[in-house]
C-alpha cells in the first residue's frame, strides 16, 4: 500500500474521536458485522464517524495493512485501533468499551 493511502487513513483516524471503517453506511450496513458494530455504537450513544470502504478500494485494502488486521469493520477510538465487531461485542459485554469511551472523553451523540 502506498504511503499516501496510509496518510489518508491516519488523517481520518486522528481527526475523529471515534471512527468505524465499515462496509456500507450506518443506515444501510452491507454486512452483518458492520451492522452489529453500528448497533453497539448507537446503543452507547456516542458521536462517531464512518468510512464506507466499499466506496474506495484503496482505503478498503489500505486499512488492513494500516492496522495489521485482516477484516472489516475496524473501530478506532482517539487514534487507537480497538478491533472488529467481535472484539467490540466482547468489550461491550464486559463494560470495557464504555469505560474506554468514557475515559477518552468521547462526546455523546446529540
Amino acid at each position: 500500500m502506498t504511503d499516501a493511502v496510509h496518510q489518508r487513513i491516519a488523517d481520518i483516524v486522528n481527526s475523529n474521536d471515534v471512527v468505524l471503517f465499515m462496509k456500507g453506511t450506518p443506515l444501510f450496513p452491507q454486512c452483518g458485522f458492520s451492522s452489529r458494530a453500528i448497533a453497539i455504537l448507537d446503543h452507547l450513544g456516542v458521536a462517531y464517524e464512518t468510512v464506507d470502504v466499499l466506496q474506495d478500494q484503496l482505503i478498503r485494502q489500505g486499512i488492513k495493512s494500516f492496522s495489521d488486521w485482516p477484516t472489516i469493520p475496524q473501530l478506532y477510538v482517539k487514534g487507537e485501533f480497538v478491533g472488529g465487531s467481535d472484539i467490540m461485542m466482547e468489550m461491550y459485554e464486559a463494560g470495557e468499551l464504555q469505560q474506554l469511551l468514557s475515559e477518552g472523553g468521547v462526546a455523546s451523540a446529540n
